[in-house]
């Protein structure tokens, strides 16, 4: 892929759906990772840094204090408005008054922080009159490596045709800071987790295998290729498979024929 070409196909996609929705404007989620720099990045490049609004959503004790140091870097380079708001404290109040609630289960906890989180992107955006401007890219979007109406609910998504290796490409050439795409990717959803962990491999071998498949390749050429396993490679195309309601519409119950 001609990198520069797709940056500048990215800008005007920006550009062009804030137009289509008569706003001059958009709200980005800066989380210190590399793929909310870069849409931070393209966003200001389309629309003007007093048009972009950045938050930083981080919760204490779990956020690592370089991803806040990180965000406010971006953000403060880029010369946008800027705002940080600790969640922790959202957090609680929602399990304190939900029965039945399980403060030890990080995977539903997370996915209720990434819900937290979507909706004060939206409270911010509405209040603006913005486009929420979704930090997705094209690997965690096949692999539903992201939370459903969450980090998912957004109102574009600008590098959403962009592998996870692709996005660290154009990071390079649109000057995000060397050290926020060299770290360990990680959503932070609690203390510890990093992408390439929970995901098994390295975004590098899962770019591979998604590009080789997409094309028609053979699973057992693809995984012998790639050196994975058959088993390890099922296993990716499983989760590929499993979540594909994440990017459909919700199912809605065809009365057409009954209707009178």
């Amino acid at each position: 892929m001609d990198i520069l070409q797709a940056k500048n196909r990215i800008v005007d996609f920006i550009r062009e759906k804030c137009e289509d929705a008569g706003v001059t404007g958009s709200v980005v989620g800066i989380s210190g990772g590399v793929d909310s720099a870069l849409v931070a990045h393209l966003a200001v490049e389309a629309l003007g840094a007093e048009n972009v609004l950045g938050l930083h959503l981080p919760e204490l004790n779990v956020t690592p204090p370089e991803d806040v140091l990180h965000a406010t870097e971006v953000a403060n380079g880029l010369g946008i408005e800027f705002r940080t708001i600790e969640i922790g404290g959202i957090v609680q109040t929602y399990l304190a008054n939900m029965p039945g609630s399980d403060p030890a289960n990080k995977y539903v906890n997370g996915n209720l922080k990434a819900r937290i989180r979507m909706s004060i992107l939206y409270y911010y955006a509405n209040l603006d009159s913005r486009l929420v401007a979704g930090t997705g890219n094209k690997t965690e979007i096949l692999l539903g490596y992201y939370t459903k109406y969450g980090d998912g609910g957004v109102d574009l998504e600008p590098i959403g045709d962009l592998y996870k290796t692709e996005v660290f490409q154009m990071a390079e050439m649109t000057g995000v800071p060397g050290e926020i795409i060299d770290k360990s990717p990680s959503a932070a959803l609690w203390e510890g987790q990093t992408d390439e962990k929970e995901l098994g491999h390295s975004y590098a071998t899962i770019d591979s295998i998604l590009i080789k498949m997409l094309a028609g390749e053979e699973a057992s050429a693809v995984a012998f290729e790639c050196g994975v396993s058959e088993s390890e490679l099922d296993k990716l195309l499983q989760r590929v498979d499993s979540n594909i309601h994440k990017r459909m519409l919700p199912p809605v119950a065809d009365l057409a024929d009954i209707r009178i």
